[in-house]
């Protein structure tokens, strides 16, 4: 296995040596100055200080839709700045002025209109900085820029910004307080930052930039225009307290004899957000009693598979900013997977989750949501020599169910008190073309409970070193890689279960490199990845090793989707942006992938992958993706039982969509996976996007999908009888499901700072299952059949009765069956009254229906799904920033 390996990998060397000869363009800095304001500058979009008189910046160059030529329209930037700002101006001259496309928006929405955008790098690293961007309409949109280029619209900060259209075409003037951007203190008071200006002309589909470079070349925060002029300023500290109060009223189901079940519960909450800026470059958050009920629900899901569902994080404390807590992505911009699942040493979600520990109880049980963090905080900037810091702690509370039994009531714990702490540090020399870091974690449980001991580790920690270097003076190879080890500790209990759960399997019998440990009081076990990117030209190329060994674990505070996986893959390309046929630019690559475990076992392979992204000149784009997959086998499925055969299958996925520009516009696709062994999974999905107006977004998303499995795992039984599988039958089934959801969403801006904002989903999924059956033998993707062989099998009462008939021991299995069916959605009115405060009036509601497992009409579950009783939650928040 690792001479195929290696093997691969110096004959990819020798090609990519062979590609690297193509020449790279030369790139030369502009330069700008800053004006100190002449008066005071009213921000109101009408340009009519004098600090506007002087020379304006101009020059702007396509990026599309004609690359590297003139821009259709003139755009001119002025900067200027006082003691306590930073002053954008910018005219957009457009010659058709009554065609200017101006959308109304929510923060953080870059909706389909005309945009000015100012770009800047302060602290001059040219790897990182803030990009601020307005429409016509006034509305507004903010990122943080960090890897060169890459950005986070989690950050929200606190500036301003107006905008007028005339018969010249339109204005926008921009306030950015010096305290809400980080840069470092000159002895002198001198700055010298990096910026740029990008202007998005929807009509024309056109993207203009100041700072221009071609799209065969990598870097943006590097190639930023170099700004001098600013003298005698210095960093502003900030101090922002935010304290909200909220009241909720929770309606649902009222249950006979259940005296938690009332139908409806009331409630008043507060807490307190604390922003302090310590020092210039060095930011303290602090949150106390936080409250997320403003944030929109999850999807809804129907999860078959052994591995857990990724929610993606949408609580405003724990997204923004956090980019400096990602690991093992700097320096390349191309990430490429390629059946392979990046374990995270820090996944937000798992602090303040829903409690872990389950009551075995006849009696009725109030079981608490989520776990309440009491508090959190974050400290990011830059410390020493150039270090970036992020260091976050959070406690979260002991969590008791109320337990209710004849009348006794009783209290039991169900998660306990826990601090959750994560420390990264990074720092990047050489105008980021290295880059050297670290992670740690830690998670401790004060673990006072029996049931809690055997369910959650009192301990997990974390550690990892990534980094960068670049291979050349041109930065066109870039060498990446991390690696790190997690240890868990806990009750022999708790590491035993730990052992046999997904994704270690210590108990597979046919696994010589793994063995359980029943006295074990700890797991331990590494990951790494090596990746090679070439970043600059037409032609592409990427090369990965990675590795996750079988006692790696990081779910405690991270997310692991694989283990006991070496990942290998390879990846040629070209990309090319010059007009051909009916084509705009297209970019095609083809790979190979092989997975293999740690015994020697190949566990994945995709023989050949091929991807192409195209624009046509009409502006419509289509991608597709075909992938032929050779035998292999399966380490998963039988749940911690012997190795199955899963032979060649194909897959297909494919999207087109069109023109953005248009009020409608369309998309439609799908994926098909065929075998030749019993599996198949076909889905067909849509996406509707409407704008009848300026301040209307309408969002459909319907999706079908019908998938046959003739594997399906259902349960695993010991059965001494069973030598062929090692004592343990593994039962599986064929199972037929059929899932229908449709996202829907709407966005009525009232205005820049008065929105409603609408999510709905409607979700069916039907499962029926058929042809129960057995694992018949290691290696193989053989089964017995029951009611076949001398064996028998009936359902009674809603439960499958099975003989096996080889001399085992009879037994029973639940109907598994299911038709799930959930209308969810939220709807939020938000007011930010003044820039940092905010009101919001909410309402959530949840309705769930589980009647007829296993038959499919859509009519019916329809009506079904509507006619359910739902939860409701009506809440209203209230925040205020005070800045100190």
């Amino acid at each position: 296995m690792h001479r195929i390996v290696f093997s691969i990998m110096l004959a990819c060397l020798t090609i990519a040596s062979l590609i690297a000869r193509e020449s790279t363009e030369e790139w030369q800095q502009k330069t700008v100055t800053a004006v100190r304001c002449k008066e005071k500058v009213v921000v109101d979009g009408a340009l009519d200080e004098e600090t506007w008189a002087g020379p304006a910046i101009t020059g702007f160059i396509q990026n599309e839709p004609e690359e590297g030529q003139p821009a259709s329209e003139r755009t001119h930037v002025w900067l200027a700045y006082d003691d306590h700002a930073l002053y954008v101006a910018a005219r957009m001259f457009d010659s058709k002025p009554d065609e200017i496309i101006s959308l109304l928006s929510r923060r953080d929405d870059f909706v389909d209109a005309d945009y000015f955008l100012f770009y800047v790098d302060p602290y001059y690293d040219r790897r990182s900085g803030y990009k601020f961007a307005v429409n016509p309409s006034g509305s507004i949109a903010d990122w943080t820029l960090y890897n060169d280029g890459w950005d986070d619209s989690s950050w929200d900060g606190v500036w301003e910004a107006r905008t007028r259209i005339d018969d010249q075409g339109w204005t926008a003037e921009m306030r950015i307080p010096f305290n809400q951007l980080r840069f470092k203190k000159k002895s002198n008071g001198d700055c010298v930052w990096g910026v740029n200006f990008r202007r998005y002309l929807k009509r024309k589909n056109e993207i203009a930039t100041f700072s221009w470079s071609p799209k065969t070349e990598s870097g943006v925060v590097s190639r930023f225009a170099r700004l001098e002029g600013m003298n005698g300023i210095n960093p502003r500290k900030l101090l922002a307290l935010t304290p909200y109060l909220v009241g909720k009223a929770d309606f649902s189901t009222e249950e006979e004899g259940n005296p938690f079940a009332t139908g409806e519960d009331l409630s008043v909450n507060a807490g307190l957000d604390i922003k302090y800026g310590i020092k210039n470059n060095l930011t303290l958050d602090l949150t106390f009693n936080p409250d997320f009920g403003q944030v929109e629900v999850d999807p809804a899901v129907i999860n078959l598979t052994a591995a857990e569902t990724y929610y993606e994080e949408k609580r405003p404390f724990f997204i923004e900013g956090a980019n400096i807590f990602r690991f093992g992505i700097g320096g390349a911009t191309n990430r490429i997977g390629a059946d392979w699942g990046d374990p995270s040493f820090f996944y937000s979600r798992r602090i303040g989750r829903a409690p872990q520990v389950g009551i075995d109880s006849d009696g009725y049980v109030d079981y608490p949501d989520m776990t309440t963090i009491l508090g959190a905080g974050k400290l990011t900037g830059s410390v020493g020599d150039g270090w970036n810091l992020g260091l976050l702690n959070a406690l979260t509370q002991r969590e008791y169910a109320d337990v209710d039994l004849e009348g006794e009531r009783s209290k039991a714990e169900v998660e306990p008190f826990t601090n959750y702490s994560v420390l990264r540090l990074q720092k990047e020399t050489n105008e980021g073309r290295q880059g050297i870091g670290v992670i740690a974690t830690s998670v401790l449980r004060d673990i006072r409970d029996a049931d809690s001991a055997g369910t959650l580790s009192d301990g997990a920690f974390g550690l990892g070193l990534d980094g960068w270097t670049f291979l050349d003076k041109k930065k066109v190879w870039v060498a990446t890689g991390w690696v790190g080890g997690t240890r868990v500790t806990g009750s022999p209990e708790r590491i035993h279960e730990l052992q046999l759960a997904y994704p270690h399997y210590y108990q597979r019998p046919d696994a010589d490199h793994v063995e359980v440990d029943e006295a074990a009081t700890s797991l331990n076990g590494w990951a790494a990845r090596f990746t090679l990117n070439k970043e600059r030209g037409n032609f592409l190329f990427n090369l990965a090793l990675g590795a996750i060994s079988p006692g790696f674990d990081s779910r405690d505070l991270g997310f692991q989707w694989d283990g006991d996986v070496i990942n290998g893959h390879v990846m040629i390309g070209y990309q090319g942006f010059k007009k051909w046929w009916l084509i705009r630019e297209w970019n095609a690559l083809l790979f190979t992938q092989r997975n293999y475990n740690f015994g020697g076992d190949l566990i994945g392979e995709q023989r050949l992958i091929f991807i192409t992204n195209m624009k046509f000149l009409n502006f419509w784009e289509a991608y597709l993706q075909w992938s032929h997959n050779p035998g292999h086998w399966d380490q998963e499925r039988t749940r911690g039982g012997p190795l199955m055969r899963l032979n060649t299958f194909n897959w297909f996925d494919w999207w087109v969509s069109s023109d953005r520009r248009k009020p409608l516009v369309l998309g439609f696709g799908g994926y098909h996976l065929v075998t030749d062994w019993g599996r198949s999974t076909h889905l067909g999905s849509v996406s509707l996007e409407w704008k009848p107006s300026s301040s209307i977004y309408v969002s459909l998303s319907p999706r079908y999908e019908h998938a046959l499995n003739s594997s399906q795992w259902v349960t695993n039984v010991e059965d001494p009888a069973m030598a062929a599988t090692y004592g343990t039958r593994h039962i599986f089934a064929d199972l037929d499901q059929k899932t229908l959801s449709c996202s829907i969403r709407l966005n009525w801006i009232f205005t820049p700072r008065l929105s409603l904002q609408a999510y709905i989903q409607p979700f069916i999924s039907v499962g029926r299952y058929a042809g129960i059956k057995e694992f018949a033998r290691p290696r193989s993707y053989d089964f017995n059949v029951y009611g076949s062989g001398g064996s028998s099998i009936e359902i009674i009462d809603g439960e499958y009765r099975i003989d096996p008939g080889d001399g085992g021991a009879p037994f029973s299995l639940s109907d598994p069956d299911f038709n799930f069916k959930s209308l969810r959605g939220t709807v939020v009115l938000r007011w930010e009254y003044k820039p940092g405060s905010t009101l919001y009036l909410v309402w959530t509601q949840d309705r769930v229906d589980t009647q007829n497992p296993g038959d499919f009409s859509f009519r019916r579950d329809l009506g079904d799904m509507v006619r359910a009783t739902g939860d409701n939650i009506f809440m209203l928040k209230f925040t205020y920033r005070f800045e100190i």
